[in-house]
Order: C-alpha cells, then structure tokens, then sequence
C-alpha cells in the first residue's frame, strides 16, 4: 500500500466533477489497490474521510470512516468504508450547522450548514448495493466528501466566512462550540 499525495486547494482537481467507475472496473486489482491506498492515506492524515479527486483521481470513489454510536468515543469502533458512485439524498429538510475542515485545505476551519438526516446509496468495493440511513456527523462527512466528487469544497458551503478560521484559533476561540 502508499500513501498518496493529497491535492491542496487551487488544484484544478478538486474543482473537476469526477466520472461515474464502472462495476468490471472495480473489480480490478489495480482499483482494489487505490481503494486500499485511499484508506491509508486517509489514515496517515488521521482524516474521516477522503475523496478520490483529493488524490489526483477524478473518479466517483471516496472512503469514509462511520461510526455507528455516535457517543461511544472509541475510535477502535470507527469503519472505513468506501462507497462508490454515491448518491446522497437528504431527508427532511432539517439542516444543522457544524465545524468542518479538509485534508485539500489544511488548518482551516468553518462552520457550515448540512442536512441532519440523509439518504446514501452506492456501490461498496465489490460493487454490491449499499443504501443506508445516516444521520449526524456521519451524515455531515459523506455529504462533505460527496461535494468533492462535484468540485465543491466546503468554503464554498459556507453562509457567511465569520467563523473560517486556522486551526490554532479555532482550538483557542471556537472549540467549545
């Protein structure tokens, strides 16, 4: 396995939207490695999340970690799961507010608006059908790495830039938020 260099923001592939992979596609070793690459990365970069364009590929892949008790603060308890081709849907039209960040924008911080509860069908690494309910921070990271696959980032969420902010102050002034 690598870890893979992580596209920073003024790449111009962060703002491509990514290609649909085909099912014979996934089941190449070739893919099943970057699959693998794309989680140790995300790892070595202690993300929760990572899109495929963030690496230089430009394809509808990205590996997020669920963790299903949301209070349980056991990391051991997280799993990565890399879904495909997702589809994410949001139920109801309850939205909250919550602190993002970005392996493509280092040390920076900003709140910004997501749906509470959603929808997500995709692909799992053997191309058989997920669809789950998800709701929380859980549902906050894959809408995140959702928008990467469109080109989105999260500053671009963003209803007011009042709170973007670098790490060193977000942990000084805002972390108690």
């Amino acid at each position: 396995m690598s870890i893979l260099k992580v596209a920073r923001m003024g790449n111009p592939v962060l703002r491509e939207k990514a290609r649909r992979v085909e099912v014979a596609e996934i089941r190449q070793p070739a893919f099943q490695k970057f699959v693998d690459d794309m989680i140790e990365t995300m790892n070595e970069y202690r993300g929760i999340g990572l899109a495929a364009p963030q690496v230089h590929e430009p394809v509808r892949l990205m590996v997020v970690g669920i963790q299903h008790d949301e209070d349980d603060e056991d990391d051991s308890k997280i799993e990565v799961v890399p879904l495909i081709n997702p589809e994410v849907t949001a139920i109801g039209s309850d939205t909250v507010e919550g602190w993002e960040g970005c392996l493509s924008i280092p040390e920076v911080r900003g709140r910004v608006r997501r749906a509470v509860e959603i929808r997500l069908q995709a692909l799992d690494r053997r191309g058989k059908r997920i669809d789950l309910t998800l709701q929380g921070f859980p549902a906050r990271v894959v809408q995140h790495e959702a928008d990467h696959l469109d080109g989105v980032l999260f500053i671009d969420r963003m209803g007011s830039f009042d709170s973007l902010t670098y790490l060193d102050e977000y942990a000084r002034f805002w972390a108690k938020d």
